[in-house]
């Protein structure tokens, strides 16, 4: 499911005209929650946004790809946004980002930091002076700290 899932978005955001940032799909027993944001020189504007989600609706409730209830949310990246893929990391080295991992990396899971170097497999990030690696498939959740 999560390959048709990603087709289906990547084709239908970049049929409209929109790059692709990148997107959380959350899946619950009844519900999910599908989180989708996009990109386009000059900006997102709100009708940017209603377009990519009546669209992205209707596409999803043809191809009935997602078995339960769901919630659709569309919007840009924001300042603070979310990093979804190693070059997305690349681009934002030095800068202070927060990462939640799926499980423990020496005791915790929580952390926020100087971004220092990335690869395709793992993201090395300074905090309280100690330098952490981590894996990035640990990586529940990145985003870009605003000071």
């Amino acid at each position: 499911m999560q390959t048709a899932l990603d087709n289906l978005i990547k084709n239908t955001v970049k049929g409209l005209g929109f790059q692709l940032w990148g997107y959380e799909y959350r899946p619950h027993s009844e519900s999910a929650l599908l989180r989708i944001f996009i990109e386009k020189e000059g900006g997102i504007s709100i009708e940017d946004c209603a377009s990519v989600s009546r669209q992205m609706g209707a596409v999803l409730d043809v191809e009935n790809i997602i078995p339960v209830a769901y919630i659709l949310e569309v919007s840009s990246p924001g300042m603070d946004r979310v990093l979804f893929t190693p070059d997305q990391y690349q681009n934002y080295l030095g800068e202070t980002i927060k990462i939640r991992t799926r499980t423990p990396i020496e005791d915790r899971r929580n952390f926020k930091g100087a971004l220092l170097q990335t690869s395709d497999s793992i993201v090395t990030i300074k905090v309280d002076n100690q330098e952490f690696e981590i894996p990035f498939e640990s990586i529940d959740r990145a985003r870009l700290v605003l000071d």
